[in-house]
């Protein structure tokens, strides 16, 4: 038992150090990179599996449980407790600015976004000269997905002239990107109305609430679908980066990202003008591209490394590809 309480001090301290070591580093790097919302641990320390991001002076902490820590019982709590009081040493957040959850495993990978709380305080986070106004207590999720922060950046880079399309457009963040990057017009699709305003907000944080900019509440396999067959209108940069599976009352039948994705990318090559980009992205980490689903395409390169942020310890968080149409 002696050599137990031993090993748990230890293991504590293991984790105190390791958060300490990376904050000090991070923290300079977040300041050059202008973030105020970044990751500080990242399961760096397997008997630790939790992930550690900063909000401003708030953190978010999500434990991710394994089959060990359950086994431990009560001894998962102390460690909880333990990782708590470390994020309060180290980052200087007291528990009341400390929102933790538990990622609960889903099937298919990333969640709805359900809610898990009520009426929780929104804050304003930077990221790269943009401001996005997040949420650390309703949802799993916080309304701002960091580890797509770099192909953002490229969004922003490529937008400028261009007409963008952002399917299952979450809150918004890369219509942001795009609209501060000078895009001509966008089009913004996604089912839910609670994110539809938040992306509304998002652009009004930022001064780029503008009329070209279209918010559409669709079920965005279908309202893809009706476009490829009927629609006019062609993008130069698309972004598509959907759930890798998604049931609702609202839409007609499932999508499931392995199953749909020849299908989807079929009708998003319907809808690239000449020459135009296409960034696809999945969290569904067992997930394989058909060579059918590319077909028409005069580029497909896959991205991954280059798309994953340096707080990102881990490196299994999603993948994507950047897709490029015939110039003519």
């Amino acid at each position: 038992m002696a050599d137990e309480g031993k090993q748990d001090t230890q293991g504590a301290g293991m984790f105190e150090n390791r958060l300490r070591k990376n904050a000090k580093r991070l923290r300079k790097w977040a300041r050059a990179q202008g973030l105020t919302a970044f990751r500080v641990y990242d399961r760096d320390i397997p008997e630790y599996s939790y992930a550690v991001d900063l909000y401003g002076d708030h953190a978010h902490v999500v434990e991710f449980p394994r089959r060990k820590a359950h086994a431990k019982g009560a001894n998962a709590d102390a460690d909880r407790a333990e990782v708590l009081a470390a994020v309060t040493a180290v980052l200087g957040v007291p528990p009341e600015r400390t929102s933790v959850k538990t990622h609960t495993p889903q099937p298919w990978g990333r969640s709805q976004y359900g809610r898990v709380g009520e009426g929780s305080e929104r804050l304003v986070v930077e990221e790269q000269g943009l401001k996005f106004w997040v949420n650390l207590g309703d949802y799993l999720d916080t309304g701002l997905f960091m580890d797509h922060r770099n192909t953002r950046a490229r969004v922003r880079s490529e937008a400028k002239g261009k007409h963008f399309l952002n399917l299952f457009a979450y809150t918004g963040a890369f219509t942001v990107y795009a609209a501060a990057g000078g895009a001509a017009g966008s089009v913004s699709v996604d089912l839910s109305n609670t994110y539809l305003d938040w992306a509304e907000d998002n652009l009004v944080l930022n001064g780029l609430a503008d009329p070209r900019h279209v918010l559409i509440r669709a079920d965005a396999k279908a309202w893809l679908e009706d476009q490829a067959k009927h629609g006019e209108e062609q993008y130069e940069l698309i972004v598509c980066d959907p759930p890798s599976f998604s049931t609702s009352k609202k839409m007609s039948g499932t999508f499931d990202v392995q199953r749909d994705h020849v299908r989807m990318l079929e009708h998003l090559r319907a809808l690239m003008a000449p020459g135009g980009v296409l960034y696809f992205s999945t969290n569904f980490l067992g997930f394989e591209l058909k060579d059918t689903a590319t077909r028409g395409m005069a580029q497909v390169e896959e991205i991954t490394p280059r798309s994953i942020p340096e707080d990102f310890h881990r490196k299994e968080i999603h993948r994507c590809w950047r897709m490029v149409a015939p110039s003519r």
